[in-house]
């Protein structure tokens, strides 16, 4: 897998993915501590605030962008984001007032939103064999799970000798390096579409997801995706610390295990893939994921002591490696069913569609769960699981095409 690191221009556009992930950890960990220091007790409602104003950023904002920034050179624009993500990074430690942190976390975030699918849709182009291309995408999957499970541990050591404060020096010096690194690399030219309007070019993302049944297929297994997120990353907490009363950190290490899933499968994607289609391996997960969701809401209904915690370890790192079997081939299937002068619109697309999957599971989650308890809310994500299973099935019912660079523009 390390082998596509050879390429001199790859290597330096993984190394700007890691530098700006590292410093996005940091700055979750910074933000969550300046929103205590501002709001006090209602932090939360700050910190829920702000990831509701991220997700609209994320869905909103990119579409936008990539229509008005189509004929921009594409290391133009990733360098342009992280500059921007910089300065905003440099102005948060300045916060007094909670409306700044929502004002500014908007800009930040819609700095995200230009640069992940406008990065995500560079490495084809410069990675064109499938293989090579198959073992970047494991690569990238494996660099977020290991910034989930490291970042944490980073700023937790950095505050031992530091305040929280100066973790947004690390932010700043994570965007800054990342920048430096892609200007650095030689990227290839890339055709972009000449002769279409705002509203075209707004849209077209969108118009090849719904003409083309692959992509109906994969947003449907993004919708899949979301209910697992969601039930892990709202609901861990309240179910390790309000009611099973474990310690702050079994929270981390049951998020661990999640994460210990999804970078298994990441490790063996690209042998599995020489063997198998790719919608083989990602309806696989997906009918995996509403089982695990099922199993979970077994557990915790009807199970106690060792053995449910044991279970719920097992079953985390279930839907995470669900998730991984689903999210890591999934750019293969948006670079076949794109050419040079539509990939970023349809990344693009992916990049807010599947977050607008988590607008709906986020708050289904959280809200469910403080309702009527944590297991009503896994059956219902998994009820949500198996509609987005059910209806990639009914997509993808015809064989799908291995070859990755033989679809039209």
């Amino acid at each position: 897998m390390l082998a596509v690191l050879s390429d001199g221009v790859y290597a330096r556009l993984f190394g700007a993915q890691v530098v700006a992930l590292l410093g996005t950890g940091l700055l979750t960990v910074a933000l969550g501590l300046l929103a205590f220091d501002v709001a006090g007790g209602e932090a939360g409602i700050v910190m829920g605030t702000a990831m509701t104003i991220k997700m609209i950023a994320y869905v909103a904002v990119a579409p936008v962008v990539t229509a008005l920034t189509t004929r921009a050179g594409r290391k133009q624009l990733l360098v342009t984001a992280n500059v921007v993500r910089t300065l905003i990074a440099l102005c948060l430690p300045l916060v007094g007032e909670a409306w700044q942190i929502y004002v500014l976390i908007f800009l930040l975030q819609s700095a995200s939103a230009t640069f992940t699918p406008a990065f995500q849709a560079v490495i084809p182009s410069v990675l064109p064999d499938e293989r090579d291309y198959t073992r970047a995408l494991s690569l990238s999957r494996l660099a977020y799970d290991l910034e989930s499970l490291l970042s944490p541990a980073i700023a937790a050591l950095l505050l031992t000798v530091a305040s929280y404060h100066d973790l947004f020096v690390g932010t700043v010096v994570g965007f800054a390096a990342s920048a430096a690194l892609v200007a650095s690399a030689r990227l290839p030219a890339i055709e972009v579409a000449s002769g279409t309007g705002f509203l075209d070019r707004l849209s077209r993302g969108a118009r090849r997801f719904i003409g083309r049944r692959e992509l109906r297929g994969l947003l449907a297994l993004d919708l899949v995706v979301a209910s697992g997120t969601a039930m892990l990353i709202v609901n861990t907490v309240v179910l390790v610390q309000a009611d099973l009363g474990r310690a702050q950190s079994d929270v981390a290490l049951l998020l661990a295990a999640g994460g210990a899933g999804s970078m298994a499968v990441a490790l063996v994607v690209p042998r599995l893939l020489d063997a198998i289609a790719d919608r083989t391996l990602m309806l696989a997960g997906a009918a995996l994921m509403p089982a695990a969701l099922t199993a979970m809401a077994a557990t915790i209904h009807w199970g106690s002591g060792p053995a449910q915690w044991l279970a719920l370890i097992g079953l985390w790192f279930v839907v995470g490696a669900a998730s991984s079997a689903i999210l890591t081939p999934s750019a293969r299937l948006l670079a076949r069913n794109s050419g040079t002068e539509t990939r970023g619109a349809v990344f693009t697309a992916q990049f807010s569609l599947s977050h607008a999957c988590f607008l709906l599971t986020y708050p289904l989650a959280g809200g469910l769960g403080a309702a009527y308890g944590l297991s009503s809310a896994a059956v219902i994500l998994a009820g949500t699981g198996a509609v987005g299973t059910a209806l990639a099935f009914a997509a993808w019912r015809e064989p799908a095409t291995r070859n990755l660079r033989t679809s039209p523009r």
